[in-house]
């Protein structure tokens, strides 16, 4: 018999997994500059849309997602689903008027904020628990349904008079979660879990509209994704599974998501499902201070970018979205020590308590093939016969070193776009240089570059090797 209520233990690991579940729930909810009216905030919910059916036959979104994993339960074992999507609402602003009525605006001006129509998102859970010999044969299907619903909220200014309200809409939604399991044959005690979740609304659009996005996204399942726990088992990894099960993870099907191991590193017992490809065992970076919904750039950027607002940007941000003015907030007050945080974190490195291993056949290759001489494989000292700016050295027979004019011809074998762009372009060499294992490096400005005088004083040069340059004189 199916329940929809988690045991204490398995609300404890679904609490750690959501961490990371919420950065792929909000994963675009409002974009840098956080303002309704710009441009990129115009086209949102990217990632894990179900739509309703009848509106999906006439776009390329979906209105289902299909999930396949294997896992390897003990006796008694039961699963517990957690189905998260955002449900949008239309938000629309009114004025007060002396009557006591109130009049829809595109804009109502605060002293801190200037509030505007929008969508907002807000967060739905769907429980299932099932035993595991529940899921066989026919396995369990469980429909949901959330209802529309209108709700208002005043907007009082400074001195607490009402000025305006907020109305929010949410209108009808409803899906099912399919949940099935069948043991695999071999050896093992293994079975493929499949769930799936389905948008069954039966919103069409209205005559004459045609295909309308604006008008389904109130109807669709948005950021949807799945958390999956087992009360006892495991499952298997899906990129790096053992060589037994390497031929049915390959058989698996997984359409418009992808599930990943979660929850700590090391165990195996819970299962994220989403839109956005992840790997085993993500994790939110401790340095993070908060959401900034933008994860396809980094905490720093957007701390000093949204800190560089105007008041008047921030004043339309704040009233965009109530996430987006708490970014605003968290920009605003952030402490250089935490700022200084986000500048970067190298992972790979571990503390070294001691001396390592010394080479025990005199330096000769270990058994990955690494050599591992007595002596460093670089001594600081020996960069004292080098000046990069004195420096010189021979391309087509001419002397090139600092001051020279070259004409860029970026080779084709280690180019990327951006030298090709340069191509033909004249430049000015600023220093010669030579990097540990012999190779010689031009440190160029490019000619007609109006940020040429700042990237020379900042010391911050394009570099390209001798045979991808062709000197234009013979200075020397």
């Amino acid at each position: 018999m199916t329940v929809t209520a988690f045991a204490p233990q398995t609300e404890e690991r679904f609490a750690l997994a959501r961490q990371v579940a919420d950065a792929v729930l909000f994963e675009g909810y409002v974009l840098y500059p956080y303002r309704a009216s710009a441009a990129k905030n115009r086209l949102r919910w990217q990632f894990g849309v179900l739509v309703p059916p009848g509106w999906g036959t006439e776009c390329e979104e979906h209105d289902f997602q299909h999930t396949e994993c294997l896992m390897e339960p003990k006796a008694g074992a039961t699963l517990s689903v957690e189905v998260r999507f955002l449900h949008a609402r239309r938000r629309t602003v009114q004025r007060a008027r002396p009557d006591g009525g109130f009049d829809t605006v595109a804009e109502l001006h605060l002293d801190d904020r200037v509030l505007v129509p929008w969508d907002e998102g807000g967060e739905e859970r769907v429980e299932v628990v099932a035993s595991v010999d529940e899921l066989l044969g026919d396995g369990v299907t469980h429909p949901f349904r959330r209802p529309a619903r209108e709700d208002t909220a005043p907007v009082l200014d400074a001195a607490g008079r009402t000025v305006g309200r907020l109305v929010r809409r949410c209108e009808e939604i409803s899906g099912t979660v399919r949940l099935s399991a069948r043991e695999l044959d071999g050896p093992y005690r293994a079975m493929r879990l499949t769930a799936v979740v389905e948008n069954t609304s039966d919103w069409t659009p209205p005559e004459g509209r045609g295909a309308d996005r604006d008008a389904a996204l109130p109807h669709s399942l948005v950021a949807t994704h799945l958390l999956m726990a087992l009360s006892a088992g495991s499952f298997l990894s899906m990129t790096d599974p053992p060589e037994w099960a390497k031929g049915a993870v390959a058989a698996c099907r997984n359409l418009h998501t992808w599930p990943v191991l979660a929850g700590e590193p090391g165990r195996a017992d819970l299962v994220l499902s989403s839109p956005i490809i992840l790997e085993d065992h993500p994790a939110i970076a401790p340095e993070s201070p908060g959401a900034l919904y933008d994860a396809t750039e980094i905490d720093e950027i957007l701390a000093l970018r949204t800190a560089a607002l105007t008041d008047e940007e921030k004043r339309e941000a704040r009233g965009t979205d109530e996430r987006a003015a708490a970014v605003i907030e968290l920009a605003d007050s952030m402490p250089a020590e935490v700022l200084e945080r986000l500048h970067g974190a190298v992972r790979s490195l571990r503390e070294v308590t001691g001396p390592g291993p010394a080479a025990s056949d005199g330096g000769f290759p270990d058994e990955y093939g690494v050599q591992r001489p007595d002596t460093p494989w670089w001594d600081p000292a020996s960069e004292a016969g080098f000046d990069p700016e004195e420096d010189r050295v021979v391309v087509d027979g001419r002397s090139v070193g600092k001051g020279s004019r070259v004409e860029l011809r970026p080779g084709l074998r280690r180019t990327d776009a951006q030298d090709i762009f340069l191509r033909g372009r004249t430049a000015k060499v600023e220093a010669v240089l030579h990097d540990v294992d012999g190779g010689v490096h031009l440190a160029v400005t490019v000619e007609g570059d109006p940020g040429a005088d700042i990237r020379r004083e900042q010391g911050r040069f394009l570099y390209f090797q001798p045979d991808e340059v062709t000197p234009l004189e013979d200075d020397g």
